[in-house]
């Protein structure tokens, strides 16, 4: 067999094994497939969108799971998809098209408009895609979905059809969440809210009867156009005489009336407010309340409709600066103060949100809320980390009903038709195309201009995309879901209702488990400017300081959400570019802490990629040395020989304490990931394979493999067990960093010659040798069983108790060529001062080659008692439990470690006093706090161990 390249090549091997995993189907599930299902649908991104780390980090989540249950024996089924994504896709088609055609969207007829979208949505699906198979995502690409596909389209309309059957879909005259710049409404969990510098303006009005004013104040004077009433309230004693009267509005020269509400706070402002009911939610409800009427002062586009007078035509903008003007001119403004105000900008296009009166859908949620709460509270869905349910509970306490229309062109349509003759006369048609009535006489009926809202349909994906309404087998064996993995930021957009949805709809949640990730942050670094501001820092700087270079002073940062401006952003694409797909994965994987936010840098990729080089690394020694050497006479491992089995009396404390390493960790890695732990099972495979592996087992069988030490069975003997310890760690990877571990996999087939061995139920074969088997006839990593822990006699828990013991030996040598100085690759004498009773004298005596294979030995001697050759040489010493470690202390050292130990003495004797002295102060001891006086004296009984430490090392 050809040896392993030197270096790992990421992207020859990414390439190659993503195209053999889809050739041979192994995403691919089959739903009459006996084994026990497992379930994930995909988030579906945006369907024009590029990868953004975000998306990375949340489908290596789900590919880990979905290639771990793989490997556990389940039917696994990744469902992939796209999200039409309605606002987000008609803005760029219509921005796109305005630059190409010089046309807006209005300006195109409807079918015209979406064709275009229709065409841009098939010249860019495929990017996202790409990029999603790139990042090594293992979905069944043969049921990929598109939230407006034809099996889709069918689910929303008779989704649509059922709810309104029900009673539960309707349409009236509400106040909406209005974006002025995309024209449409938006649900109260598409408003982002910011704080913002602004002013409260104070203004009197003038009472109709002439016998005074009543003040009032409001941070929006433009909206005053609008008011049809002032309220007070009734605990007010300061308006109980001007109650029932009227004032008369300045500017628009009509009379509303003063009323009283026990809602005003007469503690803010001045007591009395101006109610505009069509554009403020509180005075909407005061509005309904009193009967009020509603007088709609904006247009679609945010300006002044023609209710507003003289301002008709402004920007809501410009009228506010009118308004005050005039009202200053007039003689009604009174003061302006600076105020900060709480605004809601559109998550989308970012324009102030505008409280809107206008016809549209809503979904009642009575009887919802109570549904969604008892989802959780029951235990029926878990929501992970648990403490979002205390936020999932505080929306489910102010839950509205949802607004599910949206003024847009591209989207499901409403499949409503209005009667143009009778206008009380509706349609709700779920089939395709146009009911008959509408066929038969098209020019009596219009269709809803509407459609849905995009989480509408987004809230059917779990059951939509296995065939419902259809009877589908996948409905049949996938649903419920076994688990969605997404964001906290959408935990109410969508994971709530497809709550809703699920259980409406199939009578059943949609799945038992939520897992809630953080938001990916990334480091901001920024100068401050003289008199005031920030400028951020070039990508080109940046990155430097990123790989570690250090930051100056003038220099500031912070973790922030990534973001263009700020020039945080890290690209996926091309961070597996320049470190390789496994490594971003394995970062991501280890920094996914059930925390709200997930913090990335450079050097953490860096740290993965040198991971996987490490992994191959440690992979191409162990394939080097399964092979023979002449000069020691010794001959290759065969296939043959490894399917004999390990010779349990040829197994030395290395091997067992590695094996039991193994099983710990193959447990605990199985633990994490069941639990969501996806960072502590990624480090804890990662620890694994570096330390304990890498670091240790394979520098003690170095000597064995190289035939200074052992017999050449015991050299066969540790090369099938380099082989089974192998095998079990890259196939324990494999989920976070499959790539690597295929082509290592597929290595050790193809060394061993491809083993298929008929496992003999009659052979007396060791576990470990028969799981490696099963392994090795799987024909490729991807569906090898996932490691499981083996029980043996191999090893126990004393075994770890004395690998323990030689490993402290072993740390005592190094702490004291550390503290001597004496560099690390510089041969040492050791001498073990081991009285002939000690309980561990043969354990040592047994594995010194052990200590010599992981510090720099020239020479190792056991003694009884201390050594007459040492008795006038200097030597540091330690000693680990009831025994002493010497290592002469070389002469050109000698005097370098005399004042080191003369100045650690003076420094401990010093501190032996002080603290001494304190404690032997009556006044101190009766006044100080407990906890201190426990303090101090434990600090005392250390010094003093360390001095006679200090002490023993110069006799």
């Amino acid at each position: 067999m050809t040896n392993l390249p030197k270096a790992y090549e990421a992207k020859t091997v990414d390439a190659k094994w993503y195209q053999f995993w889809q050739e041979s189907e192994f995403f691919k599930a089959n739903p009459l497939s006996s084994k026990k299902p497992y379930c994930i649908v995909m988030p579906p991104p945006n369907v024009t969108g590029a990868l953004h780390m975000g998306h990375a980090l949340v489908n290596t989540l789900q590919d880990v799971l979905i290639r771990w249950k793989r490997m556990s024996g389940f039917e696994a089924l990744w469902v992939p998809g796209t999200d039409h994504a309605g606002i987000a896709t008609q803005t760029v088609v219509e921005s796109h098209l305005k630059k190409l055609t010089g046309k807006r969207r209005k300006e195109f007829d409807r079918e015209e408009f979406l064709g275009h979208i229709w065409k841009w949505k098939e010249e860019n699906q495929h990017r996202i895609i790409n990029q999603l198979k790139a990042l090594g995502c293992s979905c069944d690409w043969s049921r990929e979905r598109f939230t407006m596909d034809e099996g889709n389209n069918k689910a929303v309309r008779v989704a649509f059809k059922r709810l309104y059957d029900e009673g539960l879909i309707y349409r009236g005259d509400r106040l909406v969440n209005w974006d002025p710049v995309t024209q449409t409404t938006l649900s109260d969990d598409e408003v982002e809210y910011e704080e913002r510098n602004s002013f409260m303006w104070h203004f009197k009005y003038p009472l109709s009867d002439g016998s005074g004013y009543i003040h009032i104040a409001t941070t929006r004077p433009e909206t005053m156009l609008g008011d049809t009433a002032i309220a007070v309230s009734p605990k007010d004693a300061r308006y109980s005489h001007v109650i029932g009267k009227k004032v008369r509005l300045p500017l628009m020269e009509r009379d509303i009336p003063i009323i009283e509400d026990h809602h005003v706070d007469p503690a803010f402002g001045t007591g009395a407010v101006k109610i505009t009911p069509a554009h403020d939610p509180n005075d909407y409800q005061m509005g309904m309340t009193h009967k009020l009427p509603f007088i709609n002062i904006m247009t679609p586009d945010g300006k002044i409709n023609e209710n507003g007078g003289t301002f008709a035509g402004m920007t809501l903008a410009a009228a506010r600066e009118a308004v005050v003007a005039e009202m200053q001119k007039q003689g009604f403004l009174e003061k302006i103060e600076p105020h900060v105000n709480r605004v809601g900008v559109s998550y989308r296009s970012k324009a102030v949100i505008e409280p809107y009166l206008s016809k549209q859908w809503f979904i009642s949620m009575d009887g919802f809320a109570i549904k969604l709460r008892d989802a959780v509270t029951s235990g029926k869905v878990k929501l992970i980390p648990k403490n979002w349910e205390n936020t999932y509970f505080h929306w489910i306490n102010n839950l509205r009903d949802w607004c599910i229309s949206r003024q847009l062109w591209w989207g499901h349509r409403i499949p409503i038709w209005h009667s143009l003759k009778d206008p009380t006369i509706q349609i709700c048609y779920e089939g395709e195309g146009v009911p008959p009535e509408v066929a038969a006489a098209p020019e009596d009926w219009r269709q809803d201009d509407d459609v849905l809202d995009t989480w509408f349909s987004s809230a059917l994906w779990p059951f939509s995309t296995l065939g419902w309404p259809e009877k589908t087998p996948e409905l049949n064996r996938f649903y419920p879901n076994s688990v969605l993995v997404t964001g906290y930021d959408i935990l109410f957009f969508w994971v709530a209702r497809m709550l809703l949805m699920g259980e409406h709809m199939m009578g059943e949640l949609p799945f038992p488990e939520t897992f809630l990730h953080g938001l990916v942050y990334a480091k901001s670094y920024w100068r401050d400017l003289e008199g005031g501001g920030i400028a951020y820092v070039p990508q080109e700087e940046r990155n430097i300081y990123e790989l570690g270079k250090p930051v100056p002073k003038e220099v500031k940062f912070r973790y922030e959400k990534m973001s263009k401006t700020k020039g945080n952003i890290i690209d996926p694409l091309e961070i597996i570019d320049s470190y390789g797909t496994d490594a971003i994965r394995m970062a991501l994987c280890a920094s996914a802490s059930q925390a709200r936010e997930i913090d990335l840098d450079l050097r953490r990729f860096e740290e993965f990629k040198n991971f996987t080089n490490k992994v191959w690394n440690g992979a191409r020694f162990v394939m080097m040395n399964l092979e023979g050497d002449e000069k020691q006479g010794s001959t290759p491992l065969t296939a043959e020989e490894f399917s004999q089995g390990l010779t349990e009396n040829l197994l030395a404390l290395e091997d067992r304490w590695i094996l039991s390493v193994l099983n710990r960790t193959i447990a605990s890695v199985n633990t994490k990931l069941n639990d969501y732990f996806f960072d502590q099972a990624t480090l804890e495979a990662y620890d694994f394979f570096w330390k304990e592996f890498c670091a240790y087992y394979v520098e003690i069988a170095k000597p064995t493999l190289f035939g200074k030490i052992g017999t050449p069975e015991e050299r066969k003997n540790k090369q099938k067990l380099l082989v089974i310890i192998l095998l079990h760690a890259i196939r324990l990877i494999h989920p976070m960093a499959p790539f690597i571990t295929e082509e290592l996999f597929q290595s050790l087939k193809e060394r061993l010659n491809g083993l298929v061995v008929e496992i003999n139920t009659g052979q007396t074969l060791d576990p470990y040798t028969t799981e490696a088997i099963t392994a090795l006839n799987s024909v490729a990593c991807i569906v090898a069983p996932y490691p499981q822990v083996i029980h043996s006699n191999f090893s126990n828990s004393k075994i770890d108790t004395t690998f323990a013991f030689m490993e402290s030996i072993v740390y005592t040598i190094r702490n004291i060529k550390g503290e001597v100085k004496i560099p690390s690759t510089t041969a040492v004498e050791v001498h073990i001062i081991i009285p002939d009773d000690h309980p561990h004298k043969q354990t040592i005596a047994q594995n010194l080659h052990i200590i010599s294979a992981l510090v720099r030995i020239s020479y190792i001697q056991l003694h009884a008692t201390d050594p007459a050759e040492l008795e006038h040489t200097s030597a540091s010493v330690g000693s680990v439990e009831g025994l002493k470690v010497m290592v002469p202390i070389p002469a050109e050292l000698l005097q370098q470690e005399t004042a080191r130990l003369a100045k650690e003495k003076e420094k401990l004797t010093l501190l032996i006093e002080k603290l001494s002295g304190q404690l032997a102060n009556e006044s101190f001891v009766s006044n100080a706090p407990p906890e201190l006086i426990d303090k101090q004296r434990t600090l005392l009984s250390q010094a003093k161990e360390d001095l006679q430490h200090i002490l023993h090392k110069e006799m």
